[in-house]
């Protein structure tokens, strides 16, 4: 298994906030910018690859029990979200890459034998 300090040297994502929450178990991945799709879908445990930088996002993953959030794309977090996630101890994590990349990287980390 992999924790979200691991996953963002892994991914080679910078870690914008949410520091406490380095040590979280990532058990899988999803992505989508559907805030109610994520509510109604997303597992437990799970890395969430989107573009959206607002404070819902924290809220939602909290709400979910994600493992972190990955903002793709080179999009950057509002202030706001990034209070909120180092209050809820959840990663907040930012990459360059689009979020068909980094989620083809994430499944094969999750994957490999």
């Amino acid at each position: 298994m992999i924790n979200a300090g691991e996953l963002s040297r892994e991914l080679e994502l910078e870690i914008i906030s949410g520091s406490g929450g380095l040590e979280t178990e990532v058990l899988g991945g999803y992505v989508s910018d559907l805030l109610s799709d994520v509510i109604g879908n997303a597992e437990r445990g799970a890395a969430w690859i989107t573009i959206q930088t607002h404070l819902n996002t924290i809220a939602v993953a909290s709400l979910r029990e994600l493992s972190a959030i990955i903002i793709a794309g080179g999009h950057q977090p509002e202030s706001a979200a990034i209070d909120r996630s180092n209050i809820e101890n959840i990663p907040l994590l930012t990459s360059r890459q689009d979020a068909f990349t980094v989620a083809g990287r994430l499944f094969n980390l999750l994957n490999r034998e």
